[in-house]
């Protein structure tokens, strides 16, 4: 069984729970998922015991936000290199902040990404049964690849 961190930003409470279901999809095969904010992770050292990685963050102006940028400068001092990972993010309109998070993961941490590429969910779906489905089988699919 592998470990698995989700840690997320959230204004208003979809990318939480896009978090919760990813959770949910990785625990579907059989791995464990811890969930917490990116406030939580204070320092490198938060980032040890785990084998995959899944960092969320919604879109704002075609962006992610101040403080995700400054989480993933302290994420690449966590030694991330060859571990499993995914990224994720709500949006209203063009959901660019997971593929900036996901190619970071890729290139700078060198990372083993799944192969889905970034999950961007509009937040109107996150709530419904497609959503929940959605975000469910992106945890699975890392689920799977670790």
């Amino acid at each position: 069984m592998k470990k698995v961190l989700i840690s997320y930003f959230s204004l208003t409470g979809k990318t939480e729970q896009m978090a919760k279901y990813i959770a949910e999809g990785v625990r579907f095969c059989g791995h464990t998922a811890e969930v917490k904010k990116i406030s939580e992770i204070k320092n490198e050292k938060d980032f040890a015991e785990f084998d995959g990685f899944i960092f969320g963050c919604p879109t704002y102006h075609r962006d992610m936000t101040e403080n995700m940028k400054t989480f993933l400068f302290l994420a690449k001092k966590g030694n991330l290199e060859g571990k499993v990972g995914g990224a994720f993010g709500s949006h209203t309109h063009t959901g660019d902040a997971p593929k900036l998070i996901f190619d970071t993961m890729e290139y700078v941490y060198k990372m083993e990404m799944v192969n889905l590429g970034p999950f961007p969910l509009k937040e109107a779906i996150v709530d419904t049964m497609e959503g929940m489905q959605a975000s469910q089988e992106y945890g699975k699919a890392i689920g799977k690849k670790l």
